[in-house]
């Protein structure tokens, strides 16, 4: 498909700037960087979350499919539910020490 479709511009506003670039608003995503060169931060949240405890994995560099799957892991590994949202993996319960072992067994070696 073309880069400069025209349906993706339908309802703009014609701009008589020659240097004018039409911006989408789409961001491309970050690569993933290796396991070893990921500084991930695990913690333990209660507030804004109804007084139930949540382990939050934080730090990731790198692809939302490859953090998906990183805490689609994490949950099966631990048995439980939980969520990826705004760059963080939520874990529920108070997992954090399993998590930090958990990672560092699969090369993330700079876990805290």
């Amino acid at each position: 498909m073309k880069k400069n479709d025209w349906k993706d511009r339908l309802n703009i506003v014609y701009s008589t700037n020659p240097d004018f670039r039409y911006d989408d608003g789409t961001e491309e995503e970050e690569e993933t960087i290796e396991k070893s060169r990921q500084k991930l931060r695990v913690a333990i949240e209660k507030k804004g979350r109804g007084g139930k405890t949540v382990t939050v994995v934080s730090g990731f560099i790198g692809k939302e499919d490859d953090l998906k799957e990183l805490g689609k892991m994490l949950k099966a590994k631990c048995g439980v539910g939980g969520s990826v949202k705004d760059g963080e993996i939520l874990i529920q319960g108070e997992f954090k020490q399993r998590v930090v072992d958990l990672l560092k067994s699969e090369g993330y070696s700079q876990t805290r």
